[in-house]
């Protein structure tokens, strides 16, 4: 099985910007999005051989997840089950046979910390969700999760430390995650890669000096280590400021 999943930054943009001939070279059984930035049936893409799964934001061009799988789950179903969380469209689950996947967008803390409150209500029920599915099966996570584990996980530690996405809360709740019984499928095959990313702001040339950020994950539960064949960041594909990442079990 292969997973891709990418932050396209609007898809009726990507689509503009090669995303299809993207889509089919990748060839993932199943391709998750993040930051959609539109309500279901504006994008003129529907692969032959893929279900759509879609979440929308409330709000009209904002945030949003989808996914596209040519291997039918179950069952779907939209949210985190919790119905603060329910508005802005962040959130899909396909259960299959032997796990779940869970496409997730996770918000932005925003400049100086404004939603940091928000944020971490956001991950401990997020985390609540992700331990209780955990336990009747296996869960692989994907998707923009907004903060840089480490500092081999952003070009420039020192100046960003304390600002959005390299807060000491937020990388504090990214160990409390694996801490529940969770792997970092990149960090499992590269513990000491640096220099590997998957956001680049759109300011000061970031992606031609490749001054980035690794935000963009596929977590795992510990017990579905040993199925992981591959994990990685695919930093030549453009056409948004994020970059997609991979997995195949």
């Amino acid at each position: 099985m292969k997973f891709v999943s990418w932050n396209v930054n609007g898809l009726r943009a990507c689509l503009k910007k090669g995303f299809e001939e993207t889509f089919r070279t990748l060839d993932a059984d199943v391709f998750c999005i993040q930051e959609t930035k539109m309500q279901p049936g504006q994008a003129d893409f529907a692969p032959e051989g893929y279900t759509e799964y879609i979440n929308s934001a409330e709000k009209k061009g904002y945030s949003g997840t989808l996914i596209y799988t040519r291997v039918k789950p179950l069952r779907a179903w939209n949210g985190i089950g919790i119905e603060a969380h329910s508005h802005e469209g962040r959130a899909i689950t396909l259960e299959f046979p032997e796990y779940y996947l869970v496409n997730v967008y996770v918000p932005n803390s925003q400049n100086e910390l404004a939603r940091i409150d928000y944020r971490m209500q956001w991950e401990d029920d997020l985390r609540g969700y992700l331990t209780g599915l955990d336990r009747e099966k296996p869960v692989i996570l994907c998707g923009d999760l907004n903060v840089a584990h480490q500092d081999i996980d952003l070009k420039n530690p020192g100046p960003n430390r304390g600002a959005a996405g390299f807060s000491d809360q937020e990388r504090g709740k990214f160990e409390e995650l694996l801490a529940a019984g969770f792997t970092d499928t990149f960090r499992h095959f590269y513990p000491d890669a640096t220099g590997m990313y998957s956001w680049w702001s759109m300011r000061f040339r970031a992606r031609e000096r490749n001054a980035g950020w690794r935000i963009d994950y596929f977590l795992v539960s510990n017990r579905l280590v040993p199925q992981i064949r591959s994990a990685g960041i695919l930093m030549d594909v453009m056409g948004s400021d994020h970059c997609p990442v991979t997995l195949e079990l």
